[in-house]
């Protein structure tokens, strides 16, 4: 119930009792929530409660769970009067008060929170009334510029807990052309570094020798490249481009800059519902000739620092912010990026902080780390990588790591289809389309041609593409995808075509994996031609890209692809985007073990030590578990593959080999359960999924579980218990959209049955009231949820087993 649906009568009712006749002091943990109803979090959280709640004003008075609010009546009428002077009637009035404002107010505040319900927070661009400042917000957070003498941030704000990153202004920008580096806006004169008064902000000058602010103009938030989706692999749409609005600021370059005729647009795109933003640069010739960018930057932050230190530290803090660019590549487990971009430095300006020797990390610059050296034409322009930038709410590993993971569903929804995938070893008809057959029998969706299988995407010869047309098409009238897998870095091909190292001028002892490659050389210019003309000719829709360009420098000025050592690691990325990017707009599914998400890619590894899989089948069902648990933190559980050898992998024997898969049946169906539980797909590596009937049957089921529960299971993860062997572990799925709002799996690794009461958090589910707890989807409880929005439930695994539950709303008690 709220407000809104109430009656004028009964809203005017209320406002009288609690107004008219009352003064109310509320105690305990939300004591001036009334005064503090636009900060947006309340004191005194316990480990258990650290999520932030909005809330909003009804009535003037903040919105917080009145069943986590104590009340205490003060006084009596408008000028106060003795507690004893409180009539039987007024109690009666007041106990029906505060039951009417809690089912109004816990509804409204936990609403409140993106995490559960975004809708409300939609973007916008408002300027102040005086005209000098324009601001960019959706709700969650907002950027304020001032925009003259000229343009510069003066606030970045997480306004769900009223947090002002900004301590010192700088110029939106840096860039480096022909040699000599101009400011993009800023403003200066500030007195100290460490925060920036209102009052200060009219007294700041412009620097003449920076880009100028001239306007700006907005649009909706454009797509960055095409993405042919894959409904068939979406357990729910997703929205591209995300919506939201995009900012672009101009600048004049300044006078006396020559060549004259050179503008600057500042980007920044703000997200409907995230607590999120992107930041580009594009630099625009109209010179007449052309220029050098030799170097740019393209954020300068001084931000509030995230810890301070007097003496030297080996741990600093960082400001509470995610930063993340597409300019990514070489790291499979997190955005590999931060080596390459993402630059949190001392500040030797800021010289009154409290570090004695100004080691504080609190100056972020975004940058290549050399380059790019890119030539700009008279008539064109280049844009700069991307940066997003995620603003946390909270300090909380699991609601930092949903904050994240939300972020890459909007921003990057291909990895948000999850097909159920086989690798199959050999590349031969037979064996293909004997994968393809029992896939399609199973339920499975996608047949890798994987490492070692003979599959050749560089063959350039028309009778192969002939070959995999017909294997293709074979697969397609079965319903499923096929592809195969390329091994692009980590291998040398000549000396005409690999890295070659500054130092010594030749290839060898400089690449990441050793030898490697040039994407810029002329072999890297018909391996990509190659496999283009590959996949359109046949129909393959599937690439697994092993070793990709992952960041190497090439100092060779005779590739054609790039110039010197300076533009060499900007062009390669920018020829593995491309191919990787029209690899999404032609709906060809990519598995790269690299960060390339926000460029294309589907899939990376979630996480796991392949040597491992040589272990004993025992051990290998804990350490999985831990690998899907760990790897989850980062990446949603479409984000990453896991690997099942059927067939012997890495050594190990006998005891580590899961065929004859029907003599291993109880190992293969826990596989299963671990990971279609989790909904995580794994590359199920060998000849065939089944060699029986009742192989046949358990694949069968765990595939069909998966895809009755495939929108839940494909949703958030809440960690609850890591994996050791020594107990139950488990996780829990939610999504407070969908009907089934909790999916709970857990596992037992012991010799004897489980059976304890453990704590279950709901917060994530939306759910408040009531929970509908069925165990299997059969047997069904409703337990009213806890203050903390947990409930106790008896959970029961066998043996060296697993059970999950469904959790559904049941609504309030009546």
């Amino acid at each position: 119930m709220n407000l809104s649906s109430m009656n004028s009568n009964r809203r005017g009712f209320l406002k009288k009792t609690l107004y008219g006749g009352l003064t109310l002091g509320v105690t305990g943990r939300y004591a001036g929530a009334a005064q503090r109803m636009n900060s947006g979090t309340e004191p005194g959280k316990t480990s258990a409660d650290t999520r932030p709640r909005k809330g909003k004003s009804v009535m003037g008075l903040h919105c917080a769970p009145i069943s986590e609010v104590r009340i205490a009546v003060i006084g009596l009428g408008r000028g106060g009067g003795a507690v004893e002077r409180l009539s039987l009637f007024y109690c009666i009035i007041l106990s029906a008060s505060v039951m009417l404002l809690n089912a109004c107010c816990s509804d409204t505040a936990r609403n409140s929170d993106w995490l559960i319900d975004n809708s409300s927070y939609q973007s916008g661009i408002t300027v102040s009334p005086d005209g000098k400042d324009l601001t960019l917000s959706n709700g969650l957070v907002s950027r304020v510029f001032r925009i003259s003498p000229n343009l510069a941030t003066v606030a970045l704000h997480q306004l769900s807990t009223g947090q002002n990153y900004i301590r010192a202004t700088r110029p939106e920008g840096m860039l480096v052309i022909d040699g000599v580096e101009y400011g993009i806006g800023g403003l200066f004169g500030q007195p100290v570094q460490n925060y920036l008064l209102p009052s200060w902000i009219d007294g700041l000058s412009a620097d003449a020798g920076s880009f100028q602010y001239t306007g700006y103009e907005t649009r909706k938030i454009q797509k960055r490249f095409e993405w042919s989706k894959h409904a068939e692999w979406l357990s729910l749409d997703a929205d591209w481009p995300p919506p939201g609005i995009e900012l672009i600021l101009h600048f004049k370059s300044p006078e006396g800059m020559t060549p004259k005729g050179l503008t600057a647009h500042v980007h920044y795109e703000i997200y409907d519902g995230l607590p999120l933003m992107c930041k580009w640069i594009t630099l625009e010739n109209r010179s007449r000739r052309d220029v050098v960018l030799n170097r740019f930057i393209s954020e300068i932050m001084a931000a509030v620092e995230g810890d301070s230190h007097v003496e030297i530290s080996d741990g600093w803090l960082l400001p509470n912010i995610h930063v993340e660019t597409d300019y990514a590549f070489n790291n499979s487990l997190y955005n590999g990026e931060k080596e390459h971009t993402v630059h949190w430095m001392r500040d030797t300006t800021y010289t009154t902080q409290i570090s004695y020797l100004l080691n504080t990390p609190c100056l972020l610059e975004v940058r290549p780390s050399a380059g790019p050296e890119q030539t700009v034409s008279d008539g064109q322009s280049f844009s700069t990588f991307r940066t997003w930038e995620l603003l946390y709410d909270s300090n909380d590993k699991e609601r930092r790591s949903l904050s994240k993971r939300k972020m890459y569903r909007a921003i990057a929804p291909w990895t948000s289809e999850n097909p159920i995938l086989m690798h199959v070893r050999q590349a031969d008809p037979d064996a293909v389309k004997l994968a393809v057959d029992q896939c399609t029998e199973t339920g499975f969706e996608m047949v890798i041609m994987t490492f070692g299988s003979g599959f050749n995407m560089e063959s350039g010869d028309p009778a192969y593409y002939a070959k995999m047309k017909e294997l293709a098409d074979y697969a397609h009238g079965k319903g499923v995808a096929l592809g195969g897998y390329s091994l692009l870095a980590s291998r040398s091909i000549d000396e005409a075509s690999d890295v070659v190292n500054p130092l010594t001028g030749k290839p060898g002892g400089f690449a990441r994996f050793g030898e490697s490659p040039c994407l810029g050389s002329e072999w890297g210019g018909d391996y990509f031609r190659k496999i283009r003309e590959l996949y359109q000719r046949s129909g393959l829709d599937v690439i697994e890209h092993d070793g990709s360009y992952p960041g190497d420098f090439c100092a060779s000025e005779k590739h054609p692809g790039h110039k010197s050592y300076l533009d060499s690691q900007w062009n390669q990325w920018q020829i593995i985007s491309d191919f990787y990017k029209w690899c999404r707009s032609q709906g060809i599914y990519l598995n790269v073990p690299d960060w390339y998400f926000l460029n294309g890619n589907n899939k990376a590894p979630m996480g796991y030590r392949e040597t491992n899989w040589s272990l004993p089948r025992e051990y290998q069902e804990i350490i999985e578990r831990q690998n899907v648990y760990d790897g989850t933190w980062e990446k949603t559980a479409s984000m990453g593959w896991m690997f099942v050898p059927l067939t012997v992998y890495h050594g190990g024997g006998a005891a580590a080999t899961i065929e004859p898969l029907h003599e291993h049946l109880d190992h293969y169906s826990q596989r299963l359960a671990n990971l279609f539980g989790a909904g995580v797909q794994a590359c199920y590596r060998g000849p065939r999924l089944y060699d029986t009937d009742s192989t046949k049957a358990v694949v069968k089921h765990w595939v069909d579980f998966y895809k009755k529960y495939r929108p839940i299971l494909d949703s958030d993860i809440i960690h609850l218990r890591r994996p050791d062997g020594q107990d139950w572990d488990g996780f829990m799925h939610v999504n407070p959209a969908l009907p089934q709002k909790g999916f709970l799996m857990v596992y037992n690794p012991l010799e004897t049955p489980v059976e304890k009461e453990i704590r279950v958090p709901l917060y994530y589910t939306g759910i408040t009231g009531q929970a509908a707890v069925k165990e299997q989807d059969i047997s069904s409880r409703t337990v009213r949820l806890a203050r903390d929005y947990s409930i106790p439930l008896k959970i029961r695994i066998p043996a060296k087993g697993y059970n999950w539950y469904v959790i559904e709303d049941a609504g309030y008690e009546k």
